[in-house]
């Protein structure tokens, strides 16, 4: 296992900077997940720590070492990519032990370490099927398992689960935490749903345009977004902004306020603002409001599938708790205060 340490990495395409400056240490057996939009630099980030793109400026240490210089196979990591790159005129077996047979690796040894994989993946009946006789989560599961066999220090995962329908998403997700903590190794998954960075992450990083506007453990980063690009992209749905002076903020330089739809809720009496109710979806077990606000603002109020929903077309109250609400200046920053 290993720790894993950016330093100041840059990465330019001629003039073209595409990753500002990104640092980190990450510790060993930590889980990191890098979100963000498509075109943030997430994937790129990644690549290079498998050697898969260069390093314009800056430092990458895995186990302690600098590695800039190192080809991927010199670095002991494995990567999981999205379309699983499965041989298809291989079985499953040979394609989880490929990357062993080309390391000149004993054949007693490969067949131990490939059984040892497929019986934790639970893969063992499908040892002799082909990629095209799987499902998709079974291919992915191969993916893994031609991953585990090499025993690296560090796992990388490039969006792993976006082939896949909802339901196995969710299925696939609770199977890769549990591998990686049954594992122990230093991991580091890249993905565009924050979603999955919320429930799988020890930490994330939450790229922008190229940038880390925030690390953090999940329930710090959505409780204590420090950007307002941070707090609109991580939570579903995601926070409501409104003018500061439409509700009569006197902090200095408070431009925009942040509310979280569950911190929303219907008063009738002394509401700090008004709104018109939209329309409204019942869940299930939650029921979400959508309001528009004077001047055109709109907002989404989350509340218990118990409470009574209102009309659609009715003007309502809105009020919050004191502190529930965050504060952005102009720049998008939060404001402390």
């Amino acid at each position: 296992m290993a720790t894993v340490s950016l330093s100041n990495i840059k990465k330019s395409f001629g003039r073209t900077e595409v990753i500002h400056g990104i640092d980190i240490d990450i510790e060993d057996g930590e889980f990191i997940v890098i979100v963000g939009p498509s075109g943030c630099g997430k994937s790129t980030l990644l690549r290079m720590v498998a050697g898969l793109e260069t390093v314009t400026e800056g430092e990458v240490r895995i186990g302690g070492k600098r590695v800039n210089e190192k080809e991927p196979m010199e670095r002991d990591i494995a990567m999981v990519f999205q379309n699983y790159a499965l041989y298809p005129h291989m079985s499953v077996f040979d394609n989880m032990a490929y990357g062993l047979k080309i390391a000149g690796r004993p054949k007693p040894e490969i067949a131990e370490r490939v059984a040892e994989a497929a019986k934790l993946l639970q893969l063992e009946p499908y040892l002799t099927r082909r990629p095209r006789e799987l499902s998709g989560g079974q291919r992915q599961r191969v993916a893994m398992g031609r991953a585990i066999v090499r025993k690296p220090s560090v796992f990388l995962f490039d969006e792993p689960l976006s082939n896949l329908d909802a339901k196995l998403r969710v299925q696939m997700r609770l199977e890769i935490k549990q591998l990686q903590r049954r594992l122990g190794v230093t991991s580091l998954y890249v993905t565009h749903d924050q979603v999955e960075a919320m429930t799988l992450a020890d930490r994330m990083i939450v790229m922008n345009a190229g940038r880390a506007d925030q690390i953090g453990a999940p329930l710090e980063v959505y409780a204590n977004p420090q950007t307002e690009f941070v707090a609109g992209f991580i939570g579903s749905p995601p926070m409501n902004f409104l003018s500061a002076s439409n509700i009569s903020i006197a902090i200095p330089g408070a431009h925009r306020l942040g509310i979280r739809p569950e911190h929303l809720r219907l008063v009738d009496a002394e509401p700090r603002l008004r709104g018109e109710v939209l329309y409204t979806e019942a869940l299930g077990a939650e029921s979400l409001v959508h309001l528009r606000l004077p001047g055109g603002e709109t907002a989404t109020l989350r509340q218990d599938a118990q409470q009574m929903l209102p009309r659609e077309g009715a003007m309502v109250g809105l009020d919050w708790s004191a502190g529930d609400e965050v504060l952005f200046n102009a720049e998008g920053q939060r404001l402390l205060g």
